[in-house]
């Protein structure tokens, strides 16, 4: 009970967008997913550096949920490292939105989409080049 007055006080989102777009995917789980993006913040996980991007999702109207994809700076190190160039803050917005999209696919549930998402350096070379950047 008195852990909820003694926690760390999480950081506010920022990068709101001024009118909330309600977007829409269907996902290869089968189920279609409403989301809406709620903003960013530094990544607030131990010793990890990074941004958090949090979206609010629902996969049938009645339940909505939050649940946060995590692009740390470890995970996007590599992919830097190797093409010279840092990753700008829209391109790992685009790098966590493809993400989010990728546990829509891959998590057989909604009840999954409750978990974080983290974004894997593995999964840094195939997003970007999907993306063609």
């Amino acid at each position: 009970m008195f852990r909820r007055f003694f926690a760390p006080k999480s950081v506010p989102l920022s990068g709101k967008p001024e009118i909330r777009r309600l977007k829409t995917y269907s996902a290869q789980s089968g189920y279609v997913y409403q989301y809406f993006y709620e903003g960013h913040r530094p990544l607030a996980s131990g010793s990890e550096s990074g941004i958090e991007f949090v979206f609010t999702l629902s996969p049938d109207r009645k339940h909505w949920n939050s649940v946060s994809v995590l692009v740390s700076d470890t995970a996007l190190a590599a992919w830097e490292q190797q093409h010279q160039r840092e990753i700008s803050s829209t391109e790992r917005y685009a790098i966590a939105k493809i993400a989010l999209f990728q546990a829509f696919d891959e998590r057989t549930t909604p009840d999954q989409m409750k978990l974080e998402v983290r974004v894997r350096a593995a999964d840094v070379e195939g997003i970007i080049d999907g993306l063609d950047l």
